[in-house]
């Protein structure tokens, strides 16, 4: 008895004027670049936050979080990075508010790069960085009102 090897082609037909786009692509996604607010930490990098979208930048932090001004974010980035990775592109600057006898510690996390990790979004001009990601106050779902 003789075997015999098949070899098996699937192809998929594409219309014409469509451009096939490898499915480890992920879509660009929308947002506002305009910077809002920017601070140089001690290590000279300059750090804007952008207004952005709902997914990250100043419209992400300031409804979910209850961050309604430059203070809480200048404050943690008046400093050096307290975590990084990534070669020093995803870095995370920590801080504490203290009012009253009342205290609150805040992370703000850093994209210090020309794309986010997932290549969604990616940073204006030739030097441009993406900047602040979010920020938010930890152990609690809302920053309190008194960090504004």
């Amino acid at each position: 008895m003789r075997k015999v090897a098949a070899i098996v082609i699937a192809t998929t037909l594409i219309p014409l004027g469509v451009v096939a786009t490898p499915a480890s692509a992920a879509p660009r996604a929308s947002w506002n670049t305009d910077e809002k607010c920017v601070q140089k930490d001690w290590d000279g990098r300059r750090i804007p936050t952008r207004v952005g979208n709902s997914e990250l930048g100043w419209r992400h932090l300031s409804g979910p979080h209850n961050i309604k001004t430059c203070k809480l974010i200048d404050a943690a980035l008046d400093g050096k990075p307290d975590k990084w990775s990534d070669q020093h592109r995803n870095l995370e600057y920590w801080g504490s508010a203290i009012h009253n006898g009342r205290q609150v510690d805040f992370v703000v996390k850093v994209r210090y790069a020309k794309k986010t990790d997932d290549d969604r979004y990616t940073a204006p001009g030739r030097k441009g960085k993406i900047g602040v990601i979010t920020a938010y106050c930890r152990g609690v779902t809302k920053c309190p009102s008194w960090v504004n």
